[in-house]
């Protein structure tokens, strides 16, 4: 049955394409009612987009009893990839080698050490406690990623201009980077150890990292010298949009990594164009309903039919993230001896934010492997809501 069907009893035609554009308009509403929460309870916005979702979830599955149905399920898709194709872009932008000689040798030591440390923990955990390796180095590459925009809105609102401040924004700046290069990396190695013919999965996966490599400097370097030619407005809007939608649609005809290549086409633009902030600050004003529509449509992803199943790797996930975050912090500042005394060693704590990347990547994990997706969606929408309510205060404890 489906939701077309349960509205035969109206006086109406419910096409897919009506309700789509009426369940369009309801979740970008409920963006206006999380802002309003948000505001008077302190929860963070995304975190409650996220239970929205689950209650789409809770009403379609349960009270529509449609196990495994998602919302919009022809529009959800491209709407979840245009999102982390934007997410990936602006992340790319932020590798700019200004930022890298100012922030330093410093935040290279600290960030590695946190997230192969917990990388790590999550891992060899997981596969001790005899969960299949699949979800273990799934999880495990899940876990670098870390939330930049919870880190600072929460560094900014506290006025802290200290070393472990600076710190902790240079590290978010570069950190979904690395969880986009583990995340590629991982699904590649998966790839070679559980397909039969080792060699054509290895050619898979070169040509999947490769690939992107190759369409980010294809798309990136003319995307660089047109932005310095564009004046503000509409046509850098245009310019803005046409790229996204060409990563976004190029990488999946291609079959190649989506984040790898926006990130790489972000970073090109960030360095070579004269006027590059143009090209971010009209993705960024664009960009809000996407996430909306990511944030709901990730929420609605779980299966609730599955979530008592995934329970104990939830738990287990959160407590080895939590425990290689802390274990990887102190590790980075013991080895930064230059002024290691300004630095706390419950450092890591405060990268434990995870949203939008994370679930994009445990979105892209349940479709290369969809025996274990159920499992690994209800565990990482499960976990993102809890780090995002503990992650913000975690950053505060470890500013004070």
């Amino acid at each position: 049955m489906t939701l077309p069907d349960t509205l035969s009893w109206l006086p109406i035609d419910p096409t897919f394409s009506s309700v789509s554009l009426i369940l369009l308009g309801v979740i970008l509403s409920t963006s206006i009612m999380a802002d309003a929460v948000a505001s008077r309870t302190r929860l963070p916005r995304i975190s409650l987009l996220v239970l929205v979702g689950v209650g789409v979830a809770v009403v379609q599955q349960l009270g529509l009893d449609q196990p495994g149905g998602r919302p919009l399920d022809g529009l959800a898709e491209p709407l979840i990839q245009v999102a982390l194709v934007m997410v990936a872009f602006l992340l790319g932008g932020e590798l700019t080698l200004e930022r890298l000689r100012l922030t330093g040798p410093l935040i290279l030591i600290v960030s590695i050490s946190v997230i192969g440390v917990g990388a790590l923990a999550v891992g060899v955990g997981l596969l001790a406690l005899g969960f299949p390796i699949v979800v273990a180095v799934s999880l495990a590459a899940i876990s670098v990623a870390t939330d930049p925009a919870a880190v600072q809105q929460t560094v900014r609102a506290s006025g802290d201009t200290r070393l472990r401040a600076r710190l902790l924004l240079g590290i978010v700046a570069i950190d979904d980077g690395w969880g986009i290069l583990a995340f590629g990396f991982a699904m590649a190695v998966l790839g070679w150890m559980l397909s039969g013919d080792g060699e054509l999965a290895l050619i898979e996966a070169a040509w999947e990292l490769g690939g992107a490599l190759l369409l980010g400097i294809g798309i990136g370097l003319p995307a660089a010298w047109l932005t310095g030619r564009l004046a503000p407005g509409e046509p850098t809007q245009v310019e803005a949009l046409a790229l996204i939608l060409l990563l976004a649609g190029i990488s999946s005809w291609l079959g190649v990594s989506s984040l790898l290549a926006a990130m790489v086409t972000g970073a090109l633009v960030a360095n070579l164009s004269s006027h590059h902030t143009r090209s971010f600050n009209e993705i960024e004003l664009i960009e809000w309903p996407f996430l909306v529509f990511f944030f709901v449509l990730s929420g609605a992803s779980i299966d609730l039919y599955r979530f008592g199943d995934a329970f104990g790797l939830t738990l287990a996930y959160i407590l080895l993230r939590l425990a290689g975050r802390y274990l990887g912090g102190l590790l980075g500042v013991h080895l930064a001896r230059k002024r290691q005394a300004e630095l706390p060693g419950s450092l890591g704590l405060a990268l434990t934010p995870q949203a939008g990347v994370a679930m994009g990547m445990a979105l892209l994990a349940a479709e290369r492997f969809p025996e274990h997706g159920p499992m690994l969606l209800s565990a990482v929408v499960a976990s993102t809501v809890i780090f995002e309510i503990l992650g913000p205060l975690l950053v505060k404890r470890v500013l004070r």
